[in-house]
């Protein structure tokens, strides 16, 4: 399946002709100041912000500056194909959108979940959508059309509440559940933390709860008719640190493909393998949540080996194009992107994060044209040297 994801270059160029300017911004840096303007200054904090003095957060983006791509000549790399199979599906680029769990806010219209939902139906650019959601998940699902989606669980310590956050998805037509393991509890946001500010306490995107069957059977009023009690009764049963004495038991929950969110030891991937799992997503919450840790890319390849033939999903710093090439070539099977999505979507809605996903499909595809490496199967560690 051939995609030439650069020929969006080709639709700017032409525009230009008519006097058409892009309407969004070009590089990321652009398009983050952008957003920090279009955003009220206690959501971009959210967004933007990252565990301790966000050395970790910074690292993540750094650490693809170590790694160059080398060139290869005489290859007439004219036809590229970025395909990839995962979990029986074939998509038609290696890239999807990581779980936000404030998309909804970032939208003007405050349904940003579902902007982004359109925005995967316009690309084929699969969405994991957030457990943390303004709109419920069967409202997301609806608007994905031909594209697959993901459900990112945050595993509650109500086993009932999992159980039917789980059913609902594959109710609604997710295709696989990624189960989020760093955030059992907040991590330590000096940002958000200057502000007392908490979107989940002032009952933003809790709607997956509110509309869940099972969380309102806990209260003793309609969320509708007491949000305060709903938040409250949130914090009480939001975080559970899950042990591998529990992961039979999700793994119990459903037949969908199980992937599990935060793994960076290899010791930890090859003990999820051997209980079941379905993928690994190496990931750090791009640096969201600790502070101090290793970039998530110096994981990435310990992380590969170790999943010896399992998809690994990896997110935590993709910025570029180039980033996307990078940790394809470091072994992983697809590529997430966050916060570049929140700052599409506060800047333009779903046309917004249309245009931060063919920006980004373009310059790996263009990356893959210039310097001969056709397919995703050429871009092996081999392609890539260390820089000193």
């Amino acid at each position: 399946m051939s995609h030439p994801f650069g020929s969006y270059q080709n639709e700017i160029y032409l525009n230009g002709l008519a006097g058409i300017l892009p309407r969004f911004p070009m590089v990321h840096a652009e398009l983050e100041a952008k957003a920090q303007a279009a955003l009220p200054p206690s959501v971009w904090s959210y967004v933007a912000g990252g565990a301790g003095d966000e050395h970790t957060q910074r690292a993540n983006t750094t650490a693809f500056q170590r790694w160059g791509l080398i060139p290869r000549m005489f290859v007439g790399a004219s036809q590229r194909d970025l395909s990839v199979d995962l979990f029986g599906m074939t998509l038609p680029a290696p890239l999807f959108m990581a779980p936000v769990g404030v998309l909804g806010i970032c939208a003007q219209d405050g349904h940003g979940d579902l902007a982004t939902a359109r925005a995967a139906a316009h690309t084929g650019v699969p969405m994991a959508a957030s457990t943390l959601s303004a709109d419920p998940m069967e409202e997301v699902a609806a608007e994905f059309g031909a594209t697959p989606g993901f459900f990112q669980l945050y595993t509650p310590t109500d086993r009932e509440l999992a159980q039917s956050l789980v059913h609902r998805a594959e109710r609604a037509g997710f295709k696989a559940i990624v189960v989020t393991l760093d955030t059992w509890v907040t991590g330590w946001r000096p940002r958000d933390l200057a502000t007392s500010n908490f979107p989940q306490l002032r009952g933003h995107c809790l709607a997956n709860y509110t509309s869940d069957p099972v969380f309102r059977a806990r209260l003793d009023r309609a969320p509708e008719e007491d949000p305060q009690a709903a938040a409250l009764m949130w914090t009480q049963i939001f975080g559970n640190p899950l042990t591998w004495a529990d992961l039979p038991w999700l793994r119990s929950l459903t037949e969908l493909p199980l992937i599990v969110k935060g793994l960076c030891h290899p010791d930890d991937v090859r003990r999820a393998k051997d209980l079941g799992v379905d993928g690994i997503y190496c990931s750090n919450h791009g640096g969201r949540q600790a502070n101090g840790g290793l970039p998530a890319l110096d994981a990435l390849p310990a992380v590969v080996e170790a999943a010896d033939g399992l998809p690994v999903l990896f997110d935590s710093g993709i910025r570029s194009g180039a980033d996307i090439v990078k940790a394809i070539a470091l072994g992983a099977t697809a590529v997430g992107v966050g916060r570049p999505v929140a700052y599409g979507l506060a800047l333009g809605g779903a046309d917004g994060v249309v245009h931060v996903l063919r920006s980004l499909l373009a310059e790996a595809d263009l990356i893959m044209a210039v310097d001969g490496y056709p397919t995703l199967a050429d871009l092996t560690p081999e392609a890539l040297q260390r820089v000193t």
